[in-house]
């Protein structure tokens, strides 16, 4: 609204007409205000109609207007009001600007005849879903309660997982008309001060009218990744796996209106790992894990490494002779390649904007009838769609969808370098993918620790699910204040 706060009048009049002029009181229809008398005071209670809980409101306006029925003084009408507002949520406010923010996020407003200051009550009620198992991150054992889109829920999640005195929210509003709320999880003794206060800083100089893309465009903000397609934080919206990163040292950020937060700081690997490998045996997590990474692999390295061999048939032994095309087709390989590969991103987003009745069909359709006629047509040769299937699927095994996107960007670029330079190209582009990685920092961590820089220990716990009591120590990327996961 400005820098000049507009103060609350004690003539009530000349503050509706402030709520009517700045928020259009009277005109949108979900806006009211119902007025009263108690005392001989006049009383106006300003509401949103969809982010208050009606219920609530009734019982407050049957405390109030019974107190007709009882007092008579009206010398004490704000402490008897005040008294009668049964509510844990009760706050004080002295500005109609103030006002206009609490209303428009779902607080009832009530000012009272003769007084310059008014009562603001917490009874909001957002429409939404319970919390219920994420799509993207499912385990076959563990918890079912994923992240929503109400950011005092998903505190609540939290909150139920830590219940360590040292752990804090702190809130803030960004953007100049949507007034998200942006609320900063850590825990006070372990995560790193100088994280929290540049998370802070960063927050604190968005200028934007809103977020209305939520914790995307927040990240946008924090990270300035510029058109580097590597993900620079990590999303979760599983409950279980924030809880566990706070532990750890990490900084969460959580955006209203989105059922994922985002997890900072956080390096390449952290975008490998899932939930499912700490909910079975430790042997059993290190085995997926390593399914996990050559699913990973595959996706980025095995289309390029089989054209390779296709145009440079001499690199491969005698007992690897056959792979590679036995027949030549009118379109070159590579070009086949790209063709099956677009084909392969066309289902999937097909398979997201198709209704789910409708999605196992499609999904059939385009992998039986299109893949096996267009190897009848002679558009493709058999390899192909194999090596393609393969490769989607290690970019399916990814845990990080947004890191599968970005994997998959590389691939087709190294498609391309091969094609033209052959040996050279693949070698070149191996060695730009990983400078480009070793290059990267996310808030200023490296994006390729614990491998470049070099730690052993950490490195092993990469590579290895290690058990949880094994695991004494917190990971010092993140520079933890307490190391040591373990009391003495």
């Amino acid at each position: 609204m400005g820098d000049n706060k507009t103060p609350i009048s004690p003539n009530l009049p000349e503050n509706e007409s402030f709520f009517k002029k700045h928020i259009g009181l009277g005109e949108s229809f979900d806006l009211g205000v119902r007025k009263f008398k108690i005392i001989q005071k006049q009383l106006h209670l300003y509401y949103v109609n969809g982010l208050c809980d009606t219920q609530y409101i009734i019982d407050l306006l049957r405390q109030l207007t019974e107190i007709n029925d009882h007092e008579k003084e009206s010398s004490k009408v704000k402490e008897i009001i005040e008294n009668r507002l049964i509510h844990q949520q009760v706050s004080k406010i002295k500005t109609l600007d103030e006002a206009v923010d609490q209303l428009l996020s779902g607080l009832i407003v009530i000012i009272i005849e003769g007084y310059d200051f008014g009562f603001v009550v917490d009874v909001r009620s957002y429409p939404g879903r319970q919390p219920e198992e994420p799509d993207t991150e499912k385990v076959v054992r563990g918890a079912r309660d994923g992240f929503v889109e109400n950011i005092i829920v998903n505190t609540a999640l939290i909150r139920r997982r830590i219940r360590d005195e040292r752990l804090r929210f702190e809130i803030l509003k960004v953007g100049e008309r949507s007034k998200t709320d942006i609320c900063l999880a850590y825990v006070e003794d372990v995560a790193d001060p100088g994280l929290i206060k540049v998370i802070k800083k960063e927050l604190n100089t968005i200028k934007i009218d809103g977020l209305t893309m939520a914790d995307k465009s927040v990240e946008e903000f924090l990270v300035k990744q510029g058109y580097n397609p590597f993900p620079l934080v990590r999303y979760t919206e599983r409950a279980d796996v924030a809880a566990n990163h706070l532990l750890e040292g990490h900084v969460i950020i959580m955006v209203d209106t989105s059922p994922s937060v985002i997890i900072t700081p956080t390096t390449f690997f952290h975008h490998v790992q899932h939930a499912e490998e700490y909910r079975q045996a430790p042997a059993v997590g290190t085995f997926l894990r390593w399914v996990r990474f050559l699913g990973i692999v595959a996706s980025i390295f095995l289309l390029p490494l089989w054209l390779l061999f296709v145009l440079e048939p001499s690199l491969l032994p005698k007992n690897l002779a056959y792979i590679g095309p036995n027949e030549q087709k009118n379109i070159p390989v590579v070009i086949q390649l790209f063709l099956a590969d677009l084909g392969v991103e066309f289902m999937r987003m097909a398979a997201i904007h198709t209704p789910t009745a409708l999605s196992v069909a499609m999904g059939l359709i385009a992998a039986v009838l299109i893949g096996e006629i267009a190897i009848e047509v002679g558009l493709f040769v058999p390899e192909v769609i194999l090596y393609v299937s393969i490769a989607a699927i290690g970019t399916f095994t990814t845990p990080s969808y947004e890191l599968s996107v970005a994997n998959k960007m590389v691939r087709l670029f190294l498609l391309i370098l091969v094609s033209i330079f052959h040996i050279p190209g693949f070698v070149i582009g191996c060695t730009l993918y990983v400078l480009l990685l070793a290059s990267v920092r996310s808030l200023n961590t490296p994006y390729l620790w614990p491998f470049i820089p070099f730690n052993a220990k950490a490195l092993w716990q990469v590579l290895v699910r290690t058990s949880v009591p094994g695991a004494k120590l917190r990971p010092s990327i993140v520079h933890p204040q307490n190391v040591k996961k373990q009391p003495s």
